[in-house]
């Protein structure tokens, strides 16, 4: 067999076998991947930190002249692979969760702070080619606030306004002219009942004594009055006998 032939024979023999490989071969990035980069700068930081590149306001989209501005920015100059999501934590200030990426780009995201405040913690996802870091662009460091801090006023006690008590002058036993003072016997108390018109106050007088039993007292009083009526009529018939013998002796 001629060496034409040999190698015609194996290339025949090799293509089903690289074809296998290629199949079996980790499949290579597709541009549309979600990674987490580091933050390229060390921490902390803050907006005027010696080799921190700043800018006017200007540089910061949407940034008041009151805070610190900071833009992040991903490498490349193309557009395959921008921020999905960027959270910083700021000292004093707290946490920031950032969604709303640009302008010009998603490749673009900005931040802000209290001025002075210092960085402590940045991280990023992004969707695309990974990338090994992001970064820093610049800050916008802002204008302390010149107004002087609101002063409390201690509240005010006022005195009290309650008038002093006022002695009452001591009333005299004199009776003004042409006033009667009541008297007290002059006022009927109101636990003595008052006695009927007409009624003696006085309890008949009983003789005989007084008897406990209840009965002896009326027995008493009966028997001296039948006596007296007794001695009457006897009384009467001597007198009606005298006068009737003298009638007689005179006819």
């Amino acid at each position: 067999m001629s060496n034409r032939s040999t190698a015609r024979w194996a290339v025949v023999l090799a293509a089903p076998a690289l074809a296998l490989a290629a199949s079996l071969a980790p499949a290579h990035a597709t541009g549309n991947e979600t990674s987490e980069p580091p933050f390229h700068q060390d921490l902390p930081i803050t907006a005027t930190d010696k080799g921190v590149e700043q800018q006017g306001p200007g540089g910061c989209p949407g940034i008041s002249a009151g805070q610190d501005g900071w833009h992040f920015v991903l490498p490349g100059s193309d557009n395959t692979t921008v921020f999905t999501k960027l959270t910083v934590t700021f000292e004093p200030g707290g946490q920031q969760v950032i969604t709303d990426f640009g302008p010009p780009t998603d490749k673009h995201a900005y931040a802000f702070s209290p001025v002075g405040a210092k960085l402590v913690a940045a991280s990023a996802e992004t969707q695309g080619e990974p990338v090994k870091f992001f970064n820093l662009s610049h800050t916008c460091p802002g204008t302390p606030s010149t107004t002087p801090p609101a002063t409390t006023k201690p509240p005010t006690t006022k005195p009290a306004t309650t008038p002093p008590a006022t002695s009452k002058p001591p009333t005299t036993g004199t009776t003004p002219p042409g006033t009667s003072s009541p008297s007290p016997s002059d006022t009927p108390s109101s636990t003595q009942s008052a006695a009927p018109s007409g009624a003696s106050s006085e309890a008949p007088a009983t003789t005989g004594g007084a008897d406990t039993d209840g009965d002896g007292g009326s027995l008493a009083s009966t028997g001296a009055i039948a006596v007296g009526g007794i001695l009457a009529a006897a009384a009467a018939l001597v007198v009606g006998g005298y006068l009737l013998r003298r009638r007689a002796n005179t006819a």
